[in-house]
């Protein structure tokens, strides 16, 4: 009786997999036509080089140079971050745990606060400009964006080796998650002296702490991709782990599992997704949170296939937040992380709505 079940979950989650990645597909090719300048005033000048050379080579570099990184850098995102919160939700035994638990949030944000600081506040993101602006602008920033993707990326790696050593090491998840809400705490307070001190530096952070995904260029995919593989192939190896997880720490040990290594191997899997993709977009706020809770809703698997369809969730999430962003008030774009936390925090209170209601599970 129960292998029928067990094959219709696999079933289903065979096919939400597929789903998602054709979803993904999908919106990284919609991707490249939304934003300031629409795909009806790119798509001539695209197609007929010889009427416009200099308007058709503007339209390929805003399709090739801006868009199509920026789409495919956030579905890189979102699937590190999906991966993240499936990690950390099985390692932590909490539904409610979110990649950013081991305070490398407030690590990457002291992090591109002090670099900001010490540039006088104006290395400044390219906030707010055309496609067309954005164009020149990129590059003449670069240099700029690769010590702010450094600073976030070191100072999350920084935050999460401070929080295991407040924990002492990872034996014990509840010492480990206290530290991280602790380590979080005192890294945001310095961060926020830090933009006392340096008034100027306040708008440029700001692109960082609502997230975004304007900035991202084929480096940044091509690393993001690198990462969320490496992260990928070592969570699924470790799954087994968090399935004896589930089952509580005494079963887990009883299956002779060497929980010290694998928990630490674990934490850096989380740390690394963390930190790759929040130096690489900001902060983005229930990616990481609702991805595993939707693909739970959706289908019943184990750990090796839920960090799968989680992390092809999170893709699907911030690539269409991403859209969502750039089209619901163009030219003008929405911070993603903005809309990624409206858009999450409502599904989770319509969660917990329907779990209190009469006849509910809570």
């Amino acid at each position: 009786m129960s292998a029928q079940p067990s094959s219709q979950h696999a079933a289903r989650g065979h096919w939400l997999a597929v789903a998602l990645a054709l979803a993904g597909l999908a919106l990284v090719l919609l991707g490249t036509g939304v934003g300031s300048m629409g795909l009806e005033n790119l798509w001539p000048a695209l197609m007929d080089a010889q009427a416009d050379p200099a308007a058709h080579a503007m339209a390929l570099q805003i399709v090739w140079d801006i868009r199509l990184p920026r789409t495919i850098g956030a579905w890189a995102a979102g699937a590190l971050l999906g991966l993240a919160g499936a990690v950390a939700q099985g390692l932590f035994r909490n539904p409610l745990a979110d990649p950013y638990l081991l305070g490398s949030a407030s690590g990457a944000s002291l992090g591109v606060a002090s670099v900001l600081a010490l540039m006088g506040g104006g290395a400044g993101m390219v906030g707010g400009a055309s496609a067309a602006m954005a164009v020149s602008v990129y590059s003449s920033h670069w240099l700029v964006r690769l010590g702010l993707t450094g600073a976030a990326f070191l100072g999350a790696v920084l935050a999460v080796l401070l929080t295991l050593a407040l924990a002492r090491g990872v034996q014990h998840t509840l010492r480990l998650l206290l530290a991280g809400v602790v380590v979080g705490v005192v890294l945001g307070a310095f961060t926020s002296l830090i933009l006392l001190m340096s008034p100027d530096s306040l708008q440029a952070m700001q692109a960082f702490l609502l997230g975004s995904t304007g900035f991202v260029g084929w480096t940044a995919c091509l690393l993001m991709l690198t990462v969320w593989l490496l992260c990928l192939v070592a969570a699924w190896l470790l799954a087994r782990v968090l399935d004896g997880l589930a089952l509580g720490e005494s079963t887990a040990l009883s299956l002779g599992l060497p929980l010290a290594p694998l928990r630490a191997a674990l934490v850096a899997v989380l740390a690394l997704a963390t930190g790759t993709a929040v130096a690489q977009t900001g902060l983005i706020a229930f990616v990481g949170l609702a991805a595993p809770h939707l693909v739970r809703a959706i289908v019943s698997v184990r750990h090796g296939r839920l960090m799968l369809l989680a992390s092809l969730m999170g893709a699907a999430l911030l690539a269409g937040a991403d859209l969502l962003a750039r089209g619901l008030m163009a030219p003008q774009e929405l911070p993603v992380g903005v809309l990624t936390a409206v858009l999450g925090g409502g599904y989770l209170l319509w969660l917990m709505h329907r779990r209190t209601a009469p006849g509910g599970l809570l």
